[in-house]
């Protein structure tokens, strides 16, 4: 189709060639699929009235390709573009408007998208990427032409897919018509990524740079708050899942003290180098492709394609196999983040509209949800800012509005986290999901959803709120005891009150009456909250956990309670039997004494019985300014910091 002298030109052309390719001549290599070479125009005169066109993903987006297509005179009729992510797939003009002569059909509302779905150019689908491959297959997603862009041939023949394999195979396996634009700059990755030259109708030569991705801003103090909590919870050995998100990437930040973390993950960027540079992203605990960094697209900077080219450290794999349940349900530790626009108050999520637009999609994130819920270790995590982007409305809401679809069900919801702390949900009731929800809300919103609660009947109408801060992760602080045993201490939080609740009932009758100062069968709910539901100004809590956060035993509950009178803090104590004569009463002590110290709190005061000895050497703390007043069968104990 193309005129004399035309391969000559692109031989010229291909000439300047990216550096990072390899040494052969690129024109030769060109040149042995002669038959196959075409313009791009020529190309897309191919594309029949009401077909149904594939366009390649994100920073492979076949640009050359889609802009001859958009500028094809006749257009051709009821022509469709079908697409995941893309970038440059569609015109704007100068006030951003959309222009394309066709309709789209997308699985992800991204930047390239949002217009022409406003204006009714394109139609979203709201289903998992994952899905899409299976209904391309059989029909249900039709398929008649695929555009796609490829590294440049091999000698045996055999291009790479490079950045982008996600759906593509699908597509070409079922196009009647499969064009390829062929980049020296791109990379060629390994796995499953590459396509011989027999599959591909007609090469369509280009020499531009790789589209290469950023995130727009630097991150503020909200998404780096977020971002240093979920870097808390991930554990050594963790296999992840990266996705695009902002918060996401800048929780890798704070694993730089981690070992052996792996990736499995639909979308690979920049954020992974430095873990690489450092040895600690070495996948040596995966469960599945141990040692290989998993994926199925990347987005990202020149210096991320050269380090993926040829490498095979790398696994580019169809989007279908990166996200079988089996195999993300099967790695160690996964660990899944997936960033939401909002959540009620009984863990309904919204992940892809914004203020009632269409925003983003759905991606993979079932998938990698439920496979970190089954995962041994997992965690599956959500994260949102808690307010708008004005910070005047709560992105925690009682109930979504209209315009927010529930993304995802409030059964795959396990940890929620905002800039102010950690919810988890998981397993538990519609009270227990507020409370926790409410308290990762912003402070000066809480009252409000507090009161909106009770109005629906989630919370009981003689509960309080009282705690009005952000979770401090700082003051959190693992200990060692007496036969290597490991507790976590920690601030209480209202959603304490079961475990708490499994603690007293640990408790011999003899340890319940030196408590509390009579018998008692059970606490009640006014007890449990006096325990964990404190305002952390005049008074405060701590417990001591063990286990997984997500499912924690507390073992030991210490709260004090200031009396303004005297800057004194009454103080009061719970230790398992199981966990007594071990060093967790000192422990926690030492612990509130810190907290109580910062606050300017000149000392701790203590009611017990006289025959507890124990526990009166832990009031007097072995300090010097000790006083031990005798009332009776109790001893009031000062001790003075």
């Amino acid at each position: 189709m193309a005129g004399p002298g035309w391969m000559a030109r692109v031989a010229q052309t291909l000439r300047g060639r990216h550096a990072g390719a390899a040494a052969a001549p690129l024109d030769a290599r060109l040149q042995a699929h002669a038959a196959k070479l075409c313009s791009a125009a020529d190309a897309v005169a191919q594309i029949r009235h009401g077909e149904h066109v594939f366009v390649g993903t994100a920073c492979a987006t076949p640009r050359a390709l889609v802009q001859a297509l958009e500028a094809r005179s006749p257009t051709p009729g009821d022509v469709e573009l079908v697409h995941f992510l893309t970038d440059h797939a569609v015109p704007h003009d100068a006030r951003g408007q959309a222009m394309t002569a066709f309709r789209h059909r997308c699985f992800f509302v991204g930047s390239d998208m949002r217009a022409a779905v406003r204006q009714g150019l394109a139609e979203y689908v709201p289903m998992s990427i994952a899905r899409v491959p299976q209904l391309i297959a059989n029909g249900r997603i039709r398929v008649d032409v695929a555009l796609i862009q490829v590294s440049m041939p091999d000698a045996f023949g055999y291009v790479s897919l490079g950045v982008s394999v996600d759906i593509a195979p699908a597509a070409v396996a079922k196009a009647r018509l499969v064009i390829a634009e062929v980049n020296p700059a791109m990379p060629c990755t390994m796995g499953r990524s590459m396509l011989h030259v027999d599959a591909i109708d007609w090469l369509v030569p280009v020499a531009t740079p790789m589209i290469e991705y950023q995130h727009e801003a630097l991150p503020g103090a909200v998404v780096e708050q977020i971002a240093r909590y979920i870097g808390g919870i991930i554990e050594d050995g963790s296999t992840l899942q990266i996705g695009l998100g902002r918060v996401t990437n800048e929780a890798l930040k704070f694993l730089a003290d981690r070992h052996d973390l792996g990736i499995h993950s639909d979308v690979i960027t920049d954020a992974i180098i430095p873990l690489l540079e450092r040895g600690i992203l070495n996948g040596r605990r995966k469960t599945d492709q141990r040692g290989q960094i998993v994926t199925s697209f990347a987005m990202g900077s020149r210096r991320l394609y050269d380090l993926i080219d040829r490498n095979p450290l790398f696994s580019f794999q169809p989007i279908e196999e990166v996200c079988r349940p089996s195999v993300i349900a099967a790695q160690h530790r996964m660990v899944s983040v997936t960033q939401a626009f909002a959540i009620d108050l009984t863990g309904q999520v919204c992940a892809d509209q914004l203020d009632g637009a269409y925003y983003s999609g759905l991606a993979a994130q079932a998938e990698f949800l439920r496979g970190a819920s089954r995962s041994p270790g997992g965690k599956p995590i959500i994260c949102l800012p808690a307010t708008d982007a004005d910070g005047t409305g709560s992105r925690i809401r009682v109930q979504l509005r209209p315009g927010e679809g529930a993304t995802i069900a409030r059964s795959d919801v396990h940890y929620v986290v905002t800039e102010y702390g950690i919810a988890y949900l998981f397993g538990k009731s519609m009270r227990e999901r507020a409370i926790a929800l409410i308290e990762v809300a912003h402070p000066r919103l809480r009252p409000e959803l507090f009161e909106q609660a009770q109005a629906l009947g989630l919370l009981p109408a003689g509960q309080r709120l009282k705690n009005l801060r952000a979770y401090p992760l700082q003051d959190e602080e693992t200990v060692v005891l007496g036969g290597g045993r490991q507790v976590l201490l920690r601030p209480s939080t209202a959603s304490d009150a079961a475990g708490i609740r499994e603690l007293f009932h640990s408790l011999s009758d003899q340890d319940v009456y030196t408590r509390f100062f009579r018998k008692l069968r059970a606490l009640s709910d006014a007890d449990v909250q006096r325990l964990c539901n404190l305002n952390f100004e005049t008074e405060a809590g701590f417990v001591a956990a063990t286990g997984p956060r997500e499912d924690p035993q507390i073992v030991a509950q210490g709260c004090y309670f200031v009396d303004p009178s005297t800057n004194l803090a009454e103080t009061a104590f719970i230790v398992s039997p199981a966990w007594q004569g071990c060093g967790l009463g000192k422990a926690l002590q030492a612990h509130m004494v810190r907290d109580a110290m910062r606050r300017q709190v000149l000392g701790f005061v203590a009611e017990i019985m006289s025959s507890n000895d124990a526990m009166i050497r832990l009031a007097k703390g072995g300090r010097a300014n000790v006083s031990v007043e005798q009332m009776g069968s109790t001893v009031r104990v000062t001790s003075l910091f």
